[in-house]
């Protein structure tokens, strides 16, 4: 973790927020953010614990007596600004020209898409948040942040990110987001994000998009192209439509479906319309993202704090880990000719990461740098086989009834499939 984020910039970023504590106290601030940091490694301890965690290699020094009291204190005092900084500085694709699966056609291909994290319930939360219903009560299950982030599908690595509470809607939320769009990106967007003026947010910052368009929308057809696309307009913006039916077979049978895809790539010699619907295929990289801080992260647990700015602090500790340990896995990878970040194992990198900070390994940089580090070796070590293709349908994981699955006749397997790609033309 130091040697990503080194004292020199925790330093920096505590000068510039006015952090800084203003006498020496037991817990002066530089630590109290790399406890924030661990506290992300060790989702499943309190403060308390992660202190002991983060102290116990240091036996031999005089480390003093911390109450969770005074953790609380050290972490209001601290606040929100300089965790929030810290993720600013890290933010990126952390991709390099040479990384494998980082472009398409000379363009970075990135992804917009929310998630939801659940928080305590506590009389704070609920009054800024509010609470989900269903059909059995008017308020039920935790209260959730709205999170929305900005993803590099090559690495997995976060762009930007804003959260907030979900009433706003995800559009909304997206829409921040396009300050971190530029010209030679693509950006893969779902159906709930393919509104109008999201769409016109995006091409006015450079960026090309390729977005699925629900079944309802039927843009005009304003000229046909060879490839089987046609132009039309969505908006302001003109676009290329694509319509094709994708068809998956597996050992449990056979499902077809037709999409509509819309871009404004509309040159149809440069960007044919079959490798454009492989690539939308890519959007689902920013699933794997979330996967890794819902479940590997965080466990599928709820987050610690039970107010706004500690919420707040904690998500950008969270965020600010993830990207580290993407930084990492990129890093390690760009050595080997050829190796895609998509076969280096987040869980081998994140448990590598608990390991180093419980042993206080590496805190002191040598004289000579290590560019892969020890998280980056036990990735090469483990390396993942190339990506087969295999399907899994869509269910709730964690159903009212763990056996809620068997009586909706849900299939939870996994099937090796093969996909077909059928491009419709005119009729």
């Amino acid at each position: 973790m130091t040697q990503v984020v080194p004292f020199e910039m925790v330093d920096e970023v505590l000068a510039e927020c006015g952090a800084v504590q203003q006498r020496l106290r037991k817990l002066p601030a530089r630590v109290v953010v790399y406890l924030l940091l661990a506290a992300a490694l060790f989702q499943e301890c309190g403060y308390l614990a992660v202190w002991s965690k983060l102290t116990s290699a240091l036996g031999s020094l005089p480390i003093p007596k911390i109450t969770a009291t005074a953790l609380w204190h050290a972490r209001c005092r601290l606040g929100v600004r300089p965790l929030r900084a810290l993720f600013d500085l890290l933010r990126g694709p952390a991709s390099a020209i040479r990384t494998a699966g980082a472009r398409w056609a000379g363009l970075l291909v990135v992804a917009i898409d929310g998630t939801c994290l659940d928080v305590p319930d506590a009389p704070a939360t609920r009054a800024h948040l509010g609470k989900g219903s269903n059909q059995y009560t008017a308020a039920s299950g935790y209260p959730q942040i709205l999170l929305v982030a900005l993803v590099a599908c090559g690495t997995r690595a976060i762009i930007d990110a804003v959260f907030g509470p979900g009433t706003r809607g995800e559009s909304t939320h997206a829409k921040r987001l396009t300050r971190s769009l530029h010209t030679g990106m693509i950006v893969l967007l779902d159906r709930g994000l393919s509104g109008n003026p999201l769409l016109e947010a995006v091409a006015d910052t450079g960026a090309a998009f390729l977005a699925r368009l629900s079944a309802l929308r039927k843009p005009p057809v304003l000229r046909r192209l060879p490839d089987g696309s046609f132009l039309s307009t969505l908006g302001r913006v003109a676009v290329r439509i694509i319509e094709c039916e994708i068809t998956i077979d597996t050992a449990a049978g056979r499902r077809t479906g037709v999409y509509r895809l819309a871009t404004t790539l509309l040159d149809h010699r440069r960007h044919p319309a079959f490798d454009l619907v492989k690539l939308y295929h890519e959007r689902w990289e920013i699933e794997s993202a979330y996967f890794a801080i819902k479940k590997t992260m965080l466990g599928r647990r709820v987050l610690r704090a039970r107010t706004p700015p500690g919420i707040a602090q904690e998500v950008y500790a969270l965020l600010t880990v993830y990207q580290v340990i993407r930084i990492a896995i990129t890093d390690a990878t760009t050595t080997v000719a050829g190796a895609d970040p998509d076969r280096a194992s987040f869980s081998i990198a994140f448990q590598t990461a608990r390991d180093q900070v419980i042993q206080a390994a590496g805190v002191l940089a040598g004289t000579v740098i290590d560019l892969v580090g020890a998280i980056g070796r036990a990735v090469l070590d483990r390396l993942l086989p190339p990506r087969r293709l295999r399907l899994s349908p869509r269910a709730v994981k964690r159903p009212l009834s763990r056996y809620a699955y068997k009586s909706l006749r849900v299939d939870r397997r996994t099937y090796k499939a093969t996909i077909s790609i059928d491009i419709l033309g005119e009729p």
